[in-house]
């Protein structure tokens, strides 16, 4: 059934909702149908006026207590782009009503406990109604989902399987987390302390793939030095979401990566007995604690944003000790200017290049190439494999 939008910016009055639909203004000036939503109508209007979307661009209340109010919004689109997070918090009643309208849906989610009740709780309906249903589809995780899928595409092209064995390292990462993120984080752990299963879903590699446990995984919790970079690695805050979605790509995917993949993240801390100190240094502080950094709502100027950018080498390793590399960049700020694009351009892949089965699933393991097409093209990424 033909949907009146192909969009809909779900948070459109938040920071990142506002960048979203700012991108597709200047992005997409025309050939999408797109509107914007949210709790107040008069927000959306002096939004809509800031970031000189036209006059005519369709506004939408929707509330995430008012459930008739976001069915009401999914039957009128394609996609809905959300960016009203926690997602644990303000999330659940949207993605029920994407799996029960047949509804596509994308968010900027990296709180699995909650991706993992959603997915026992909603993967079947959306099989069955064909809802798309994608989480994850920002800084965390695309760079990392799409960057071990083309990774490993090019290990077999190059060895003929796929590497047993994976790390990812980010070497660069100028610009910080949105205010969201910690947000979400600081709901995760209240949610942790009120209810321990949550803790080991946190903790599992394998927490997003039902009935699959892999081999044991590397923890990244302890600083070392990586001979495969040549330099002291520190653990990286992102990894306990990105290696989960990781997982569940391979996992989705029928094990293309195979039944006994390892992967894991950390961050490349430098040289020597000064990068040995950084590396422990970092171990140390979480940068998403106390409050410090922007709060929900808030974030970069645009000059800070486009002053941003990041780059994170994958390595493939063989037991033979043979080697494949990728290397993905961003050319904006991860948490915000870089993240507003790819999540924009997920809902677009969704809308024009690619159908897929209804389900719960990882950017990588549904879009792919497509996506990896689209963020090349438009959203400042880069993948190359050497």
């Amino acid at each position: 059934m033909a949907r009146e939008f192909d969009i809909i910016v779900y948070g459109a009055t938040g920071f990142t909702g506002r960048l979203v639909a700012e991108y597709l203004v200047e992005a997409y000036p025309s050939g999408v149908t797109w509107a914007m939503a949210g709790r107040s109508l008069t927000k959306l209007e002096e939004v809509r006026d800031l970031i000189g979307a036209p006059a005519g661009t369709t506004l939408i209340t929707a509330n995430s207590d008012d459930p008739a109010s976001l069915k009401a919004m999914c039957e009128r689109t394609t996609v809905v782009i959300s960016t009203v997070g926690p997602y644990q918090l303000y999330g659940s009643d949207l993605v029920a009503a994407c799996a029960a309208t047949g509804t596509a849906y994308v968010d900027l989610c990296g709180e699995p406990a909650w991706m993992r009740h959603m997915i026992d709780a909603h993967h079947d309906d959306a099989k069955a109604s064909g809802a798309r249903i994608v989480f994850s589809c920002g800084f965390d995780s695309i760079p990392f989902d799409v960057g071990v899928l083309t990774l490993q595409q090019c290990a077999i092209a190059k060895h003929g399987k796929p590497a047993p064995r994976v790390k990812g390292r980010v070497r660069v990462m100028k610009g910080g987390f949105s205010g969201g993120t910690a947000a979400s984080l600081k709901a995760t752990l209240a949610a942790a302390a009120r209810d321990p299963r949550i803790v080991a879903l946190l903790t599992s590699p394998f927490a997003l793939t039902p009935g699959f446990k892999g081999p044991h995984q590397p923890t990244g919790l302890i600083p070392e030095y990586d001979s495969s970079v040549g330099a002291w690695v520190a653990p990286f805050i992102m990894a306990p979401i990105n290696t989960k979605n990781v997982h569940r790509t391979n996992f989705l995917l029928g094990e293309h990566y195979g039944a006994d993949f390892v992967y894991d993240e950390m961050m490349v801390a430098g040289l020597g007995d000064l990068g040995k100190a950084a590396a422990e240094a970092i171990a140390k502080v979480n940068p998403l604690a106390g409050d410090k950094g922007p709060k929900p709502g808030e974030g970069p100027s645009k000059e800070e944003r486009d002053a941003g950018h990041y780059d994170i080498l994958f390595i493939g390793e063989y037991p033979d000790g043979g080697r494949v590399e990728c290397v993905v960049t961003g050319d904006k700020d991860p948490g915000y200017g870089s993240t507003s694009k790819m999540i924009a351009e997920s809902a677009l892949c969704l809308v024009q290049d690619v159908k897929g089965d209804g389900g719960i699933w990882t950017p990588g393991a549904l879009m792919g190439d497509e996506l990896r097409e689209r963020l090349v093209a438009k959203a400042g990424l880069t993948f190359r494999c050497g």
